[in-house]
């Protein structure tokens, strides 16, 4: 009031002290979040500038510009460390996770919120365990599994753990945005004619597709960047992913510096622009069914 009472008497509009206070307000927030990305974003950018200097130059001036944009590094990087290959494997086994974890949690998160069957809640139960338990706490189990079924240095050694841990926060987000959904909706679509199948496919389905892009970047990340598992299940190299096929820049007393930024810079730069892509899909699929 006193602002606003100021700058009438100068002169001013009486709306104009409060835009200039929203305009001050934004621009120190924006500032703020460019400080802050910067601080979290630096190490990227020291990866990739790091990635066009020599292991010397790496040691003697890390945190200098490397003298000349060479991607000499980057090609030796992919040609020694056999990344072509890794790369692929990486490719099918993330795409085949990422499609069955989709499936499987579009049509377990339809029966939990739509559908009414005997032990509902406690399957749910089952599943929202899945969201506290680490890898580690039933990979002894599931290591035997794999002997007797004799799934291990396969895809399938990697892509079922990877949907089996994914599907907990999968569901449990799609399950978020349909009990938000009307159920008039459910309902009209009945009356209409529509049994389950036909419900699911026309007008849950297309009402799914933001929380859908959502699940499909994080499944894609967490199956992209996973070692543990990859490490232990895969022994042959030509089914080996990238992050074991990293661990060939690195040896037990000398690690090449200059390849390893470089390969990493080549596996990391794509899923960074996936989600920069993506993340209007991945805010709208997190926030949708937040509100009722």
């Amino acid at each position: 009031m006193a602002t606003a009472a100021w700058s009438i008497e100068n002169g001013g509009k009486p709306g104009e002290a409060k835009r200039n206070g929203s305009r001050t307000s934004r621009i120190a927030y924006y500032a703020f979040m460019i400080v802050i990305s910067c601080f979290y974003f630096y190490p990227m950018i020291w990866l990739v500038l790091s990635s066009f200097r020599e292991n010397r130059q790496i040691f003697t001036t890390p945190f200098s510009l490397p003298e000349r944009i060479n991607l000499h590094n980057w090609g030796e990087a992919w040609k020694i460390g056999h990344m072509s290959t890794y790369a692929l494997n990486s490719v099918i086994v993330t795409s085949l996770t990422v499609a069955f974890v989709l499936l499987f949690a579009s049509l377990a998160s339809f029966a939990f919120s739509k559908l009414k069957f005997g032990g509902s809640r406690w399957l749910l139960l089952l599943f929202t365990f899945g969201l506290f338990m680490p890898v580690q706490s039933f990979f002894i189990a599931q290591s035997y599994i794999f002997d007797r079924m004799n799934l291990k240095d396969s895809y399938m050694a990697l892509i079922l753990p990877y949907v089996g841990v994914g599907l907990p926060l999968a569901i449990f987000l799609l399950k978020a945005y349909l009990d938000s959904i009307p159920k008039e909706l459910m309902e009209a679509a009945r009356i209409d004619g529509c049994n389950n199948f036909v419900l699911f496919i026309r007008v849950i389905l297309p009402l799914l597709m933001p929380s859908l892009a959502t699940v499909a970047i994080f499944s894609a990340l967490n199956a992209w960047n996973e070692l543990l598992l990859a490490l232990l299940y895969i022994q042959t190299d030509a089914l080996k992913t990238i992050p074991v096929g990293l661990l060939a820049f690195s040896s037990r007393y000398v690690t090449d510096y200059k390849l390893l930024f470089s390969a990493l810079a080549i596996v990391t730069i794509p899923m960074i622009l996936v989600y920069v892509l993506f993340h209007r899909q991945v805010v709208s699929g997190l926030t949708e069914g937040s509100l009722k």
